[in-house]
């Protein structure tokens, strides 16, 4: 066992590292573990012009920032692995799964796996990833200065990432599906792409096949319309067809939407009280820095509220603790205040009665299943013995 901690962070991605200076900043014991470059792929961005109080600055330069700051709090400790498994312990702590450094314990668990570039398998595709085929302009770029090179997809980030290219290759072919003018990104990009003597467009066409020997040589393309395939000489090929989320280890512990989002609510909460996901792997409406940063805000404060909720509830409910009765309610609400108030009464001769304040004590309540209040859990030396919705 590599050690207990009071929250452990999968994933240095900005949603991590703001998660860890939240956690740092209360003290807790904290470990952060990171498979590749802290700052995930914000590292890839050339220039970040929209985070408050930025003016301009390169991705991994801000993400530099977040992780000096994290690592200023002397409880948070930074390890450098791969996460292969999660699980829920008998003792309501969570158990990290390494490839390399063993096995950590934690009272709750905050993910922040990210995305990675969508496969679309298409063959020749993994042969020549790293020989041709790639999918980080800002990674990849220099390694094409003077070739003849083409991206495949119509989304903002294929056309900006297509300009971004013309710095470096000689030609930029955009492979698009959609018939002659019509791109799926905003409208400054599209004007700015069409404007650039470099970049040209295939319209109602698909990529069908990449051919080479040591590297890409060329590539076969298929027309939608006509349903003709043609090959053309080609450097390299760029794809920017969409993002995965990379929760295949967690998928069967909490619940996910159907491309593999982890689902999470207001607090970053995910299906399984103690774990917490933030940032790009979530199903959220905006994946940028900011929304990653003010996700790990949110989530190491919520986790630190659940820990300490927790330890009460498991102190409260021992195997000697007697009658013990929780009353839920909402204490903005005056009947529901009257109501309890005389439940207490009724009940405080046989009971030791403790009052659940459901707009900040939920964990019991969502174990419970209450939808509602007020409402009444009965206990005897820490087993439910009847519940009154």
């Amino acid at each position: 066992m590599g050690g207990t901690y009071d929250v452990i962070i999968i994933g240095g991605g900005p949603g991590g590292l703001a998660a860890a200076i939240y956690a740092g900043r209360a003290q807790r014991k904290t470990l952060l573990i990171e498979k590749g470059n802290y700052g995930g792929r914000v590292n890839d961005t050339v220039e970040i012009r929209n985070y408050p109080s930025v003016v301009s600055e390169s991705g991994a330069g801000l993400m530099e920032r977040f992780r000096e700051h994290a690592q200023s709090y002397a409880t948070n400790e930074f390890k450098r692995t791969t996460v292969i498994g999660l699980e829920k312990l008998e003792n309501g702590n969570f158990l990290v799964h390494t490839k390399r450094r063993g096995d950590f314990e934690s009272n709750c668990v905050i993910l922040d796996m990210g995305t990675k570039p969508r496969s679309l398998g298409i063959p020749g595709e993994t042969e020549f990833t790293g020989h041709g085929v790639a999918y980080c302009a800002t990674c990849d770029a220099e390694f094409f200065k003077g070739k003849n090179i083409y991206v495949l997809g119509a989304g903002d980030q294929a056309i900006e990432e297509a300009d971004y290219l013309t710095g470096f290759a000689s030609s930029v072919t955009v492979i698009v599906l959609h018939e002659e003018g019509h791109l799926d990104c905003n409208e400054v990009a599209a004007e700015t792409a069409f404007h650039n003597p470099k970049i040209k467009f295939i319209w109602n066409s698909t990529l069908q096949e990449i051919k080479g020997n040591a590297s890409v040589e060329s590539l076969v393309i298929k027309n939608v319309v006509t349903n003709t395939s043609t090959e053309v000489k080609a450097d390299g090929i760029f794809f920017f067809v969409g993002m995965v989320p990379q929760t295949d280890f967690v998928k069967d512990l909490v619940e996910c939407d159907g491309k593999g989002y982890i689902k999470v609510n207001e607090k970053k909460e995910t299906s399984v009280p103690g774990i917490y996901a933030v940032g790009d792997c979530t199903q959220t409406f905006l994946r940028q820095v900011v929304t990653s940063a003010s996700d790990g805000a949110i989530a190491a404060t919520a986790s630190e509220r659940y820990v300490k909720e927790k330890k009460q509830l498991d102190a409260i409910l021992s195997p000697d603790s007697g009658k013990v009765a929780f009353l839920f309610y909402n204490p903005y609400d005056n009947a529901q205040i009257e109501a309890v108030t005389k439940m207490e009464l009724r009940l405080k001769d046989q009971y030791r009665v403790i009052r659940q304040d459901i707009t900040r004590q939920t964990l019991l309540y969502q174990q419970l299943g209450l939808t509602a209040s007020p409402a009444c859990a009965y206990y005897e030396n820490g087993k439910l013995t009847n519940l009154e919705k």
